[in-house]
This record gives C-alpha cells, structure tokens and sequence, in this order.
C-alpha cells in the first residue's frame, strides 16, 4: 500500500489522533500547529483577544472554571483510556480543562507524535499544484525569530492535506435590532476568562449551552443580576433557578438607547454588559480560490460543503479531507474514527465512492434536512445520529463494535445535563455494573 506524505494542521485532539493514525497505516504524517504546545483548544490561554467581540488573532476560548460535560470514560480515546491515576492533576470524573491537556499530552508521548509536530508554525496557505499534490505555505516564529512579524513564507509539498483546525476560534455573534446604540460593553465567550470584570453588575448572558451554563453561573456569584436569553425558550418555562440572582428568559427582542434589553415576551432589563454565548463559525483561512478558479469549500452559515460524511470533499478526495467538524457527539471518539477512515483510505485499503455517488450522497443529505426543517447551521450537529454515525465508521474502518457502555454513559451524561444543570458533574448515579464493565474494558490497554 502506497504511503503518504501528509501535511495534518492543527495539533490538537484531532490533530494528534489524525497523526497516530497516519502512522499506522504507514503514511508520513507532518504536524503543524501555530500555539507553542500540543492541545488545540484545551491549551488554556490567559490572554484574550483584545478585541472583545472577535478572535483578534487569540486561538483559545477556554474559561478558567471550564470542566468537561462528559465523564472521562466515555472521553477517552478507544485504545487509550482517560482515567485518574498517580500523575492526574484532577481525578475527578468530569475534570477541569488542566487534566484534559495533560491526557492529550500524554497521547502525543506515548505514541512518539511530538517529533511530527511542528509549533509555532502557522498555515497560511493551502493550494494544489499540478500533480494531484498540496503546495502548503506556512510561517515559523522559531524559524524567523522572536519579535517576526511572521510575513516571510516558506512552502513544502505534500501528497494530502488532513484539515484538524478545531471550530472555537471564530465567535458568531447574535444579531439584536438595535445593538448599535445601546450603551453597554459586549464580550463573546470566546475571550472570557474569569467573572471578576462583572462584578456587582447586571449582566445579559446570550445562549443556554453548555458554556452559556458555566459561564452565567460563574458570573452570578459576583454579579448583581445575571439573566439569560435563550433560542426558542419553551412559553412554560421556568424564570427562577437555584441562584437567587440568575434568571432565565426568552431570547431578546431589542436593544434600547437607555441600557434596556427587552425580550421576545416584552419583559425588559436594564443591563452593564452582554456575554454572547452563541457559539462559533467554522473558518478555513489558508483555503481559497486556486489558480483553477474554484474553491476546495464554501462556509454557508456553518455549513461546510460540499463534504461526504463531514470528511471528504468529493471532487477532491482523498488528498484533502476534514477532522472534527461534527459536534452533539462522542468527540475524541469521532475524531479517531474519522482519522482512521481518511488514513485507510489515502493507503488505498479502503476505497471511496466514485465522486458522482458521493455528490448524490451529499444531496440526498441536504434534502433530508430541508424536509425535516433543520436549518442549515445544524448541518454538521450529529445529535441522536451520532451512534450510527459511528457505527457506519466503524465499518468502513474494518473496526470492532464501540463497547455499548461507553454510549450508555454519555446518554445518560446528556439527561443529567438537561435535568441537572448545576449539579451534573458531581452528582452522578451511573449504575455501579455499568462503571465496572468500562473499568474492565479500559484496563487492558493500561
């Protein structure tokens, strides 16, 4: 079988596990990763940006209190368990970003990746040459030196290209009526780090997420109010929550000249300041337009198209293809099937339909969500799709079944966060077999 030289970009959990995967199929895997360490977005970062409603250059958007909403065992890679042991820095079973970082870190150790990384070293531009290769052109700071500006280019050419660069980088802000001449200071989670700017004011958090939670939560214990917009908020729902101070409403209305924000049931605040926790935009940088005129992808409102199975774009594949992209799903899980897919396939051992089927698949895709009313910025949310997206993965891997306590797990995580958004993490009532089974399974590869 053929091997490969791969240019993968982004070393974080998918670009780490892209590079594993690379290697053992025989292929040659090159790292690039503009940060100075391994763990993409759980590499935390003091700074942010220092624009307060944009990326402003500044790749991490974790908050300092941020702990995973999934239990580790269901985190981990299939063949390389997330579990507490002498070295963990937080044994808890929902732990803080610190003990994620260290577990990637680990990853990259123990299957000798560090050497194909390449760190501060950002792609700038991704092109095809000729001959069915990649011209890729990046920027090095320790190759230019401290204090570079970066604007010197250096390029190599690789037989394909494996995008890894994570989508929680570039905020999408929520669109309010009137926004422009309303007084008050913004700031999208993205470069949110620690409450204490919001102290003893009245702050607008925007989305109910999983960061919109944390961080609504966090602020209330130094704010004086805290009060949640939420998408499509259900007319029986509940105002009231388990913090005196925080209060949850419909999505708003409008912003007004005098600090009022009023909601789509007519209630207003006068409020300090907004969080947008409203998510972020899938962005592709280093593609664009090639000498042939058109575009390896379009981003259409958080649609990355055309792709197959959020993997391959059809016309290209296999020499360029995407890992990560979904979301609602197992991801370290879903980043490993994904790179073991895209390995086999570049070494020739599993094979691809032909770029019209794929095309055709692509439609069929998008017609189904069209007809079911899914808008088109949930193209990639895999949702209650996500087992049988991992199921057909594993297939076309040639892999065994995912262990069935391991998805047991993260449904029953999923309930608990709905049902108890402030004690979830630790207060957990899995069934004691179920934890032993997954105990059992991880401990052979200890």
């Amino acid at each position: 079988m053929p091997s490969r030289r791969v240019a993968v970009i982004g070393a974080g959990a998918a670009g780490l596990v892209a590079a594993r995967e690379l290697l053992r199929e025989g292929h040659a895997p090159v790292v690039f990763e503009r940060a100075a360490g391994v763990g993409g977005t759980w590499l935390y970062d003091d700074e942010a940006s220092a624009d307060p409603l944009g990326a402003g250059g500044v790749h991490g958007s974790l908050y300092a209190s941020l702990r995973t909403n999934l239990p580790r065992e269901s985190m981990g890679f299939l063949d390389f368990p997330f579990v507490a042991d002498e070295d963990s820095v937080d044994p808890r079973r929902f732990p803080g970003h610190q003990e994620v970082l260290r577990y990637l870190q680990a990853f990259a150790r123990r299957f000798d990746l560090l050497g194909l990384v390449r760190l501060e070293t950002e792609v700038v531009s991704v092109r095809r040459g000729g001959d069915a290769s990649w011209s890729v052109s990046y920027c090095s700071r320790k190759l230019a030196g401290a204090g570079s500006d970066l604007e010197e280019e250096q390029s190599e050419v690789f037989d394909a290209v494996v995008v890894c660069n994570g989508h929680f980088a570039e905020p999408r802000l929520a669109n309010i009526a009137g926004i422009d001449g309303w007084p008050g200071k913004q700031l999208h989670s993205h470069s949110y780090r620690v409450p204490d700017q919001f102290r003893g004011q009245v702050v607008i958090i925007i989305g109910y997420n999983p960061s919109g939670m944390d961080i609504s939560r966090d602020i209330a214990g130094v704010a004086k109010e805290v009060h949640v917009a939420i998408r499509a908020a259900p007319a029986e729902m509940e105002s009231t929550t388990a913090h005196a101070n925080l209060w949850l409403h419909p999505m708003i209305h409008r912003a007004e000249e005098d600090g009022s924000m009023v909601f789509q049931d007519g209630s207003r605040v006068r409020a300090d300041a907004i969080v947008h926790c409203t998510g972020y935009k899938y962005s592709f940088p280093f593609l664009g337009d090639d000498d042939g005129g058109d575009s390896v992808i379009t981003v259409d409102d958080n649609r990355v198209d055309p792709l197959y199975k959020h993997v391959f774009p059809p016309r290209l594949a296999p020499r360029i293809s995407f890992i990560g992209l979904p979301f609602k799903a197992i991801p370290f899980l879903v980043f490993q099937l994904q790179s073991s897919w895209v390995a086999g396939v570049l070494s020739g051992r599993i094979e691809l339909p032909s770029p019209e089927e794929m095309m055709q698949d692509v439609a069929a895709f998008y017609t189904d969500m069209e007809a079911r009313g899914r808008p088109k910025r949930f193209t990639h949310d895999l949702g209650a799709g996500t087992f049988e997206y991992e199921d057909w993965l594993v297939e076309r891997c040639g892999l065994e079944s995912i262990e069935e306590w391991r998805r047991v797990i993260y449904v029953a995580a999923r309930g608990r966060i709905r049902d108890r958004p402030e004690s979830y993490r630790d207060e957990w009532d899995d069934d004691a077999q179920l934890l032993e089974q997954a105990h059992r399974d991880l401990g052979k590869y200890l």
